[in-house]
């Protein structure tokens, strides 16, 4: 069969599989899910004996943990779908479809893309798919339909798509150079989580429960293994193996699966040998998903839950044989992660003869305002800090999506959002489950924008024995936390469009600003692209911004770097215009993997990923401190130390510089 035929053959296998929607057998609450799962489950505990711990849990780091990779480390979609050119879906509605040619490629998790998107088409794509170079959004299959025409494969769109609609961008979650751990920190499961995640490798009671864990999916790729265009390392069963672990079982690793039936079948026998099997992946509505299939055919009585009215969580899959638990975990790591420790912890530490864990709640305000999706409840993960007033306590989102590694690692709990419930106002009171870990105020807050530089700085005071929390909010949402009284200090870099001053024009009364340092911002291009080699960023721009097949990745609406670059373009709006990036990392990944062919960046970043760069001017990067804590000791000493030459010579070695 010719290649293009067997891509039409998937296209048309991938769009009737979806349609019917079958995988999901009954979506249930979630307490009727967990009723069901226990009523079927021997819970006694599995005897006594002695073995040892495992080697990393419950370890001190002695040093910090820098990533080399970014996670994720391409735009991958949320959804089962179509990647699209937003600007080709303009004005669809009900009444008036818009219809795109199908791209003979269809996009399975684990699988570069080969085929741009041109104008006028569409390409199929899977949850977890590589977004392909032309498209800047996803729609949901949901929401389409395939129409085959004599002159080939089309799918009509009744509503438009947003830029960046239903992707996750390369770089959200960790940033290539991002200090994830630090020295003297206490590895836990979500710790474990982290560095599994960014590729790095490496313990007489009631005997503990062996657990199978077994990750699913071709795209999937071992710790301390290269890493290929379009997977991802393996962090789910690091993360699990630590958790269980955690609950006083044995975790029993198989490895990874391949979408493949006969291999799956050989590993789930091989974990129904232990006391319990868990999986992660397969369980969804993609086509490569295959795991739920092979538990489907468990008995005694198999599956009792498949589909539950959580965000995240909604593919877990409970089966049960022969009082044995086997669970089918979401493959994005949030959504297994929740999914866990709400239905397959309280299992485990009952097999490992542990009592019930106690749950503790604090009331909060949330901050900002939480969009939420009817029908099912939704439990997003929150840090925690003290606010202006004695005893109040402000919970901000960690809203990485489920795909993110670090969000458990960041979080102190998770507030639930009614699953009747359209959005959560902000000064909203909510009530916050901790997840175990202690509320004692930190010595130094930092709220507002991310910056390896800043990294620099807070790890010496780390290093000297300041306890620190930082939350990567963006300036705007720093400033807020600076007014209210939320933190200590708010890292900023925003220009005033109408005079092109940084950070000043936005204080209210009561905000001081700190000098910090100055970041170069430029055009990133790859190294030998004619068309920007030997110019200025000037003269670069002129010469691309009409050409059709040079692609901007461009930055989000209101940050420093867009006004620089809207005031660079003036009114030509090049290709890719609409395509909006959310970090400098995020603009270097778009045109390091050739979705892209230029954008607006730092310097440092370009440097990071192999770039070429053409100046444009310093970004102010500052920080603003509320004067009732300008006094503060940790304050002052965050001051006193960005004076000092040895932090000035670590941001030269970065490409920063602090006048």
């Amino acid at each position: 069969m010719h290649s293009s035929d067997r891509s039409r053959e998937d296209i048309r296998r991938f769009v009737a599989q979806s349609a019917r929607q079958d995988q999901f057998l009954e979506v249930v609450s979630g307490e009727e899910a967990r009723d069901r799962f226990h009523r079927h489950l021997d819970l006694s505990p599995r005897g006594e004996e002695r073995v040892p711990l495992s080697a990393a849990l419950g370890r001190v780091l002695s040093t910090d943990v820098t990533a080399e990779v970014d996670v994720p480390g391409f735009d991958r979609s949320v959804v089962d779908g179509f990647a699209v050119r937003a600007a080709d879906t303009v004005g669809a509605a009900e009444d008036r479809p818009v219809a795109l040619r199908l791209n003979d490629e269809v996009l399975a998790a684990g699988h570069a893309p080969e085929l741009t998107v041109e104008p006028g088409t569409a390409t199929v794509i899977a949850t977890g798919g590589m977004l392909p170079r032309g498209a800047d959004a996803v729609v949901m299959v949901e929401t389409t339909e395939a129409v085959e025409r004599p002159d080939g494969l089309f799918v009509t769109l009744t509503r438009p798509a947003t830029p960046g609609a239903f992707v996750a961008a390369a770089g959200s979650d960790i940033g290539r150079g991002e200090v994830v751990l630090r020295r003297g920190q206490s590895l836990t499961s979500r710790e474990i989580g982290v560095l599994a995640a960014i590729g790095l490798a490496e313990v007489a009671v009631v005997r503990r429960p062996r657990v199978a864990i077994l990750s699913t999916g071709d795209e999937i790729v071992a710790p301390g293994q290269p890493i290929r265009i379009g997977a991802v390392y393996d962090s789910n069963a690091a993360i699990l193996a630590a958790a269980v672990a955690e609950l006083g079982a044995e975790p029993v690793s198989l490895g990874i699966a391949p979408d493949e039936d006969e291999a799956l079948e050989r590993q789930v026998a091989r974990g129904l040998e232990c006391d319990a099997l868990l999986l992660s992946g397969g369980t969804s509505k993609g086509a490569g998903d295959r795991s739920h299939r092979i538990v489907a055919r468990l008995s005694d009585p198999g599956i009792v839950a498949h589909g539950v009215a959580l965000k995240p969580g909604k593919p877990l899959c409970l089966a049960v044989t022969g009082g044995k638990p086997v669970v089918i975990l979401p493959g994005f790591p949030t959504s297994a992660m929740f999914t866990f420790h709400s239905f397959v912890a309280p299992v485990i530490r009952a097999m490992a003869g542990l009592p019930p864990a106690t749950v503790e709640e604090v009331p909060a305000t949330l901050p900002v305002r939480l969009g939420s999706e009817r029908g099912r409840t939704e439990y997003v993960m929150v840090s925690l800090v003290h606010g202006a007033n004695e005893g109040e306590l402000a919970a901000y989102p960690l809203s990485k999506g489920s795909g993110a590694v670090t969000a458990f690692s960041h979080a102190d709990g998770f507030l639930a959002i009614d699953a009747q419930a359209e959005a959560v106002e902000v000064g909203t009171p909510v009530s916050v489950q901790l997840l175990g870990r202690s509320l004692a105020p930190a010595d130094l807050i930092v709220v507002g924008s991310q910056c390896i530089g800043l990294n620099a700085v807070l790890g010496r005071l780390i290093a000297g024995g300041m306890t620190v929390k930082a939350l990567n909010v963006g300036s705007m949402g720093g400033l807020a936390a600076a007014r209210r009284g939320e933190c200590d200090i708010a890292p900023v870099h925003l220009m005033d469009p109408a005079t092109g001053a940084y950070n000043t024009p936005f204080l209210a009364p009561g905000l001081e600003l700190v000098t910090g340092y100055r970041r170069m911002q430029g055009i990133v291009f790859r190294r030998g692209d004619p068309r920007f080699e030997g110019r200025t960023a000037q003269e670069a721009v002129a010469a691309v911004a009409g050409l059709p097949d040079c692609i901007l990745i461009n930055r989000n609406a209101g940050s420093g770097t867009r006004i620089l670059a809207d005031r660079l373009l003036g009114a030509a709006r090049p290709t890719g215009y609409w395509t909006q990036a959310k970090s400098h990392n995020a603009v270097a990944v778009a045109v390091a993997q050739n979705r892209a062919d230029w954008g607006v960046a730092i310097e440092t970043a370009a440097k990071l990923y192999g770039l070429g760069f053409l100046p444009l001017q310093d970004e102010h990067y500052d920080f603003v401190i509320p004067a009732a804590r300008r006094d503060r000791p940790a304050v002052r000493g965050f001051v006193e130390l960005l004076e000092t030459p040895e932090v000035a010579e670590a941001l030269r070695a970065m490409g920063f510089r602090r006048q």
